[in-house]
């Protein structure tokens, strides 16, 4: 059978296309996920923190009259009875209250100020995010062939048009901005 670059086309054409469906769920899972990861300092990817102050309209007993009921009254309109894990006094009119999961509610017994900080999971985002840190030897092996489709991916693409359009025209233009911008922001930025 004689090679042709017609042929090399039509092969590119048919792998990139087949490639590029396959591997394009992992490819919005990771631009997703990158996305957050790259703005961590204003989106945490595995919790979402939610902080509500305000005042508390009954009386409060003093801390030496707290009572484990008394404190699930108090997280009862918060829906986090269920949650209660324990309680103590950091100081003497101040007492925080422990919740599964991480939240928390700080009351002052002198104000009745209280602050509820509810910490919930982030189920699908943070698991995305779970994978830009390689959670196991299974997940490097298919990283690994994301890596090496995305390789073939780019080489199939190149390979599929001709003339000013292909790599010898625009395309060689663009693949080369694709190299210096990202190597521009490396070593200038």
């Amino acid at each position: 059978m004689k090679f042709s670059s017609n042929l090399l086309r039509k092969w590119s054409r048919a792998i990139h296309r087949d490639l590029s469906f396959f591997f394009s769920g992992m490819l919005l899972i990771y631009a997703i996920s990158g996305i957050v990861m790259n703005h961590r300092d204003s989106i945490n990817p595995n919790y979402t923190i939610e902080r509500r102050e305000y005042v508390i309209d009954e009386p409060l007993p003093l801390k030496e009259f707290m009572t484990r009921q008394t404190v699930l009254k108090l997280l009862y309109p918060l829906g986090e009875t269920e949650n209660y894990t324990k309680h103590y006094f950091p100081e003497q009119e101040v007492m925080k209250v422990f919740l599964k999961g991480g939240s928390n509610l700080l009351v002052n017994l002198k104000t009745k100020k209280a602050v509820y900080e509810g910490v919930h999971r982030r189920y699908v985002i943070g698991a995305m995010a779970r994978l830009h840190y390689n959670p196991g030897s299974w997940w490097t092996l298919f990283a690994d062939a994301f890596a090496v489709g995305l390789i073939v991916i780019t080489i199939t693409g190149m390979a599929m048009l001709k003339g000013n359009k292909g790599i010898w025209g625009r395309g060689g233009v663009e693949f080369l901005a694709g190299i210096v911008v990202p190597l521009l922001f490396l070593f200038f930025f």
